[in-house]
């Protein structure tokens, strides 16, 4: 990022103050536009949560949590700029005659005001309607939607509905942080700024594509809620039909945000439904039980503080999805993603086709084809496997594997790699919703979604057991093994 952005004068209104996700991200990555130069010189953090509290205790809140969570450490000076930001309100989410004292806190700020709802989305409908109630909206502001919006399709229409009756969609933010990803970001430039990609892009070149999101963590305290979602309610449904929509897209006409979530759409329109006659063939659920990871035992899924006995929630979901289309027909796209796996790790591998004809026997009798790994995380970057000479002098043509590694940390030197809800954060402050979700994307995922889940209701399809620690349920390499493909571990 750079000082050159654009600079609104807005306000923060962070519901849910106090929470995680304002811990861990929100707050930091204010204070990380901060210290670019990126917030207006005038704008406030106004953090609302239910607790009562002080001024001076929310301030050591947020100074305890940028100090735990700003890896970089903290400028003294930038420190004390934000920390004058700072305003807390305590309020009761549900009592829409309380929202009265948030409008004197803000009457006294900037007219254009960022809500965001960093919250359960059972509560979307009661913050909304108490703002409107105090008379906190206008045409200028902005809500900020956390996801899951909904637990299934019917739901989703509820929440958005509540929202969009006082909110007009130009003024909807639904965050997906995935979006926010640099590497996720990059993949638009990729395929539309390089012709060795752009003209290669389909059917006729690619092979399969795999989607890899891992987590090594467990549930971390949250059975009720995941419980309750499952790992294709909470990953699958949002940040992987994200990635696979950016990567399947057809070329949007510019960059404005409805010419690309047009084409994002049409790809999550074109996914070829999941049904209990096609589930068992397509799909893999998993839950993991006790194993060993980074040299310690962890307990399994049933194990967990709260847990509920001989519950049939996923925690790991492996699926072939398939498009059907022009571009796309006949190229598989594999989805994997569970909890308790070996390590945190998300990429995408693009599997290119053979080459028809190989006169390099000789020294390679199996020709490998090309490869293009995008890393999201931990070591953000590119790669693509080539074939190269093998330097030296030589009676025959010697060649062997190699990779050209554009690894981001190493490419821009201290450059540092942004956090995603920085430039979400940013962007929603400048008024730009290209990097964010429009509502009948999110419906359209809904309903292939609900496709799966409803098939795997319908066939009682129960979670496969994995061990902790390894890379989910035997039966999810029989999934594409079937297809005389393998995993890219």
């Amino acid at each position: 990022m750079n000082q050159t952005e654009i600079q609104s004068n807005a306000e923060i209104v962070l519901f849910g103050a106090l929470g995680d996700l304002s811990r861990r991200k929100l707050l930091p990555a204010l204070y990380q536009l901060d210290m670019e130069g990126l917030l207006h010189q005038d704008s406030r953090v106004i953090g609302v949560a239910r607790q009562e509290h002080t001024q001076e205790e929310f301030t050591a809140f947020v100074k305890e949590n940028l100090t735990t969570f700003v890896a970089e450490g903290l400028n003294e000076e930038v420190l004390e700029r934000f920390i004058a930001r700072l305003v807390y309100q305590k309020l009761d989410f549900k009592e829409l005659d309380s929202y009265g004292t948030l409008a004197k806190t803000l009457e006294q700020g900037n007219d254009t005001r960022v809500y965001y709802y960093s919250t359960p989305p059972a509560i979307y409908g009661d913050m909304t309607e108490g703002l409107f109630k105090a008379g906190l909206i206008k045409p200028a502001d902005r809500v900020v939607m956390e996801k899951p919006i909904g637990h299934c399709l019917a739901s989703s229409k509820v929440i958005n509905d509540m929202v969009s009756s006082r909110f007009s969609e130009n003024q909807i933010y639904r965050i997906d942080h995935y979006l926010g990803k640099e590497t996720v970001l990059n993949l638009l430039v990729l395929r539309f700024a390089n012709s060795l990609f752009t003209n290669n892009w389909d059917r006729n070149h690619i092979d399969h594509v795999q989607i890899t999101v891992a987590e090594s963590v467990g549930i971390e305290g949250r059975f009720g809620f995941y419980d309750d979602a499952g790992q294709m309610r909470d990953m699958v449904q949002n940040h992987l039909l994200q990635i696979l929509s950016l990567l399947a897209m057809e070329p949007p006409a510019d960059l404005s945000a409805d010419s690309v979530r047009d084409e994002k759409l049409k790809v999550l329109k074109a996914l070829i439904p999941i049904t209990r006659q096609n589930v068992k063939d397509k799909t893999v659920r998993g839950q993991y039980t006790e194993g060993y990871l980074k040299g310690g035992l962890v307990p399994g899924y049933l194990e967990e503080d709260g847990a509920i006995e001989k519950s049939s929630t996923e925690t790991f979901v492996a699926i072939k999805a398939e498009i059907d289309n022009w571009r796309w027909t006949g190229v598989p796209f594999y989805l994997r993603t569970g909890k308790r796996m070996p390590a945190k790790h998300s990429e995408i591998v693009v599997q290119f086709k053979e080459q028809p004809h190989n006169i390099f026997k000789d020294s390679y009798e199996d020709l490998p084809a090309n490869k293009l790994t995008i890393r999201l995380q931990p070591d953000e970057g590119v790669e693509l496997q080539v074939m190269n000479k093998v330097p030296g002098i030589s009676q025959q043509m010697a060649i062997s594997e190699n990779k050209l590694d554009l690894s981001f940390s190493e490419s821009y030197g201290n450059e540092r790699v942004i956090d995603a809800y920085e430039r979400l954060m940013l962007e929603v402050i400048n008024g730009n919703q290209s990097l964010f979700v429009r509502r009948d994307e999110v419906e359209a995922a809904w309903v292939w979604a609900d496709s799966v889940i409803e098939a795997w209701k319908a066939t009682n399809d129960k979670p496969k057991p994995y061990a902790s620690g390894s890379w989910g349920p035997v039966s999810s390499i029989s999934l594409i093994a079937r297809d005389d493909r393998q995993w890219v571990e």
